[in-house]
């Protein structure tokens, strides 16, 4: 293990400055899928932090995880998941113009070790084509799931497309959208630093976004709560970190997942949490740190993040990586128990 710490630490050639060698002592799987749609490899990751072996981390203990890669070229830019209510199913969007689906093998333990029925289908326009040959079309960011919707934010080319939603969420690749009007106003959105986010609080539906970069006079997010009553709102910018996804949780708090990237080696992933209180038009919102994690742990481009309650009761997050298609990238799946809080779900 010596040795793959040494080469964990060396400069990367891609986006995130460091090559990842091949992972040493981890155990792999194969997912079986259906024909023409990926089979989804899976390395497991044990340990979280790559020199020691320990559980908690700031407010949250690892459960487990997985590194997970297929021969499919389309499987890439993972920007955004969102489990099912039983967390046995996932739906996510990618950042090429794809629905992500499948369902989250677990060992007796509850720990996820792969993927099973992967499917991965083109997001469909409003005229039934895809768009996935279009970058600033098809650069879906967020995911959101509410009621009898959908959502979807993009980024280079603005927008919120709303989606029915099947009785089974990979049917979704079906649906033609239906575009929601923005609720922050275009002049503000900046140039691929637009909305990033979108997440429902499943205390009062509300529905959020929240931009990677687009700041203020102030040098703070420009982010909204769409529908009646709603508005624009600020997100506190905190040095170099830039907000790729976020999820609420039971009690209606909002866990935001920030990304930094400063050269070579100095890569990071941190989560926020935000009080959902305090969450309203014209406000600027702030919270305290829940992890702060570097490359001595198993991080990476680090993009999608979900909030979901456990059989236990307990409340767990997942996150997800984005490869960018990069040999020098890896597509993470990892999940983590938070310790500060045992909260059940509303009910529906």
């Amino acid at each position: 293990m010596a040795a793959w710490g040494s080469l964990r630490r060396l400069p990367r050639l891609a986006a995130l400055g460091v090559a990842l060698a091949a992972a040493v002592g981890v155990s792999g799987s194969a997912a079986v899928s259906a024909e023409g749609e990926p089979v989804v490899r899976a390395s497991l990751l044990p340990r979280f932090d790559v020199r020691k072996d320990v559980q908690r981390f700031g407010s949250l203990d690892y459960v487990g995880g997985f590194s997970y890669a297929s021969s499919d070229p389309r499987l890439m830019g993972v920007s955004s998941i969102r489990l099912t209510k039983d967390r046995s199913e996932f739906l996510a969007v990618t950042d090429t113009g794809y629905w992500f689906s499948g369902t989250i093998r677990r060992d007796e333990a509850g720990r996820p070790i792969g993927i099973d029925e992967a499917a991965l289908s083109p997001i469909l326009g409003v005229n039934g084509m895809p768009r996935v040959k279009k970058k600033g079309d098809a650069d879906a960011e967020g995911l959101a799931i509410t009621g009898d919707r959908v959502l979807v934010s993009y980024e280079r080319t603005p927008r919120i497309e709303s989606f029915a939603r099947p009785a089974r969420l990979a049917d979704v690749a079906n649906e033609r959208p239906r575009t929601i009007p923005a609720p922050i106003p275009r002049k503000e959105l900046r140039s691929n630093a637009g909305m990033e986010t979108i997440a429902v609080s499943p205390r009062d539906g509300r529905i959020v976004v929240i931009t990677e970069q687009s700041l203020d006079e102030n040098g703070d997010l420009f982010a909204a709560i769409l529908g009646a009553g709603g508005g624009v709102f600020k997100v506190k910018r905190d040095g170099p970190w830039h907000v790729t996804d976020g999820a609420f949780l039971p009690d209606g708090d909002l866990v935001l997942l920030e990304r930094r990237y400063e050269g070579f080696g100095r890569v990071g992933m941190r989560l926020r949490r935000i009080e959902g209180g305090s969450i309203r038009p014209g406000a600027l919102v702030d919270g305290p740190v829940l992890i702060d994690a570097d490359l001595s742990q198993e991080i990476d481009n680090m993009e999608g993040l979900d909030a979901s309650v456990g059989a236990d009761g307990s409340t767990y997050l997942t996150l997800v990586s984005d490869n960018n298609g990069s040999f020098f990238q890896r597509n993470l799946f990892l999940e983590f128990r938070l310790t500060d809080q045992t909260a059940q779900a509303p009910s529906d």
